[in-house]
């Protein structure tokens, strides 16, 4: 076969959302919309930046370019090592995956209560389920595609059903002191969070194992569906945004003051369909946390059997499902807690190598643009993100530092001198 059926290139795109859509995909919309209030729908714009049109820029960036590695090896071949590794351990076990059995398990604390032990059980019980699934990652179509996607988006559609049919509030309240100006920056910085956007640079050679067992063979032909499906998974990630955010808005606006997105979710099943509705909402992020930590633990599982091929891609599965399991036990505000510098220092660089990536002619004619832009960026991300002292004051009081973007004008400046300057040619 040299072309998917309409049919199988839907089930990839499912296959990439359900990837896409784990923990943080559950809880932040609803709170960006408690939050946000009546700035809801601009800050809703940021987000849908950050959160969904930068993710799909990362997919097909990296189909494009076929592959993360050549994609960061513009800038340097050591560079595109190191950022490899930074971005696989933070989508793996140092955040994300141990993340989704935090947050799914929180979720189930109001059903099963918080006893000694029940946290450990379940994120062994989750790991194990989760491992099993990942050792056949050119299968997860079959697995999340078919079965695990659709039952969460029936499950997501009756919660919002329910909230359309019994609105909690006539309308949104008033925003949070940080959305009353700039909610559409506020929005585009939320959106970080979510992961998605490093979690692209990555998900997009699963697909494409996906894409081959289904008997596509041409590299053309995968890039190709692997860009589509990316579009599927898109517009399923910004239908499913909007729903949540908009129950979150109007929960916000009856139960003021909610602290985190899980507790807003909390509110509105409870209030909507009594215990059924905390059994619905601790479905929906099982399944949706469980899909992602399949997608992630194939993904770093993978990368490091390329990178060591010696050890067989099931020990790599194994032991960052168990690795995993160990810090999820930390709590999901420990993680979140942690999330946030590494977050604030690698997305900047992400954005702009998936930018740089769609203007082919710099890579031909300026191959100086991507390693100084990039090392520009990176020099202010990082020193903006972590504590280092008058360097991260100097960071910070670069223009739009206080909004979180001071790596703007670097990576224009980046950008600027690798226009101008010419790479000193090797002698002969």
């Amino acid at each position: 076969m040299q072309k998917l059926s309409g049919r199988k290139l839907l089930l990839i795109g499912f296959t990439l959302f359900s990837m896409f859509f784990g923990a943080g995909n559950l809880i932040f919309p609803p709170d960006l919309g408690a939050k946000a209030g009546i700035h809801f729908w601009p800050a809703f714009l940021g987000l849908a930046i950050s959160a969904v049109g930068l993710p799909i820029a990362g997919v097909v960036a990296v189909a494009r370019a076929q592959g993360l590695e050549k994609l960061a090896g513009r800038v340097h071949p050591v560079f595109a090592q190191v950022f490899m590794i930074l971005i696989y351990l933070s989508i793996g076990p140092c955040l994300a995956i141990p993340r989704t059995a935090s947050t799914s398990f929180a979720m189930l604390t109001p059903l099963v209560g918080t006893g000694a032990g029940l946290q450990l059980g379940y994120s062994a019980v989750f790991f194990a389920a989760a491992f099993l699934v990942a050792l056949r990652p050119e299968r997860l179509t079959r697995w999340l595609g078919r079965l695990l996607c659709p039952c969460l988006l029936v499950l997501i559609f009756v919660l919002f059903g329910g909230c359309l049919l019994h609105p909690l509030a006539g309308q949104y309240s008033t925003p949070t002191r940080e959305y009353t100006s700039g909610a559409v920056l506020q929005g585009v910085l939320y959106g970080y969070q979510t992961m998605d956007t490093l979690a692209a640079l990555n998900f997009g050679a699963v697909i494409a194992l996906n894409i081959q067992a289904q008997g596509v063979t041409r590299q053309e032909e995968v890039q190709r569906s692997t860009i589509l499906a990316g579009f599927v998974a898109g517009g399923l990630l910004l239908a499913v945004y909007a729903m949540l955010g908009h129950a979150g808005a109007l929960t916000g606006a009856a139960v003021p003051g909610l602290a985190t997105g899980a507790d807003v979710l909390t509110v509105l099943a409870d209030r909507l369909f009594g215990k059924a509705g905390l059994v619905l909402l601790a479905a929906i992020f099982v399944l949706a946390c469980f899909n992602t930590c399949v997608g992630l633990i194939a993904c770093v599982g993978e990368y490091f059997h390329t990178l060591v091929p010696s050890v067989p891609y099931p020990a790599f599965a194994g032991f960052f499902a168990a690795a995993s399991m160990l810090l999820s036990n930390l709590g999901l505000a420990d993680i979140l807690r942690l999330s946030v510098p590494v977050l604030n220092a690698l997305y900047p660089v992400a954005i702009l190598l998936i930018c740089l990536s769609f203007v082919p002619e710099l890579e031909q004619r300026h191959p100086l643009v991507y390693p100084l832009c990039i090392g520009c960026t990176a020099l202010q991300s990082v020193a903006s993100a972590l504590p280092l002292g008058p360097l991260s004051a100097l960071a910070k009081a670069l223009p739009l530092g206080a909004v979180g973007f001071g790596w703007v004008l670097p990576a224009a400046v980046g950008i600027l001198a690798g226009m101008l300057l010419r790479p000193t040619p090797h002698e002969p």
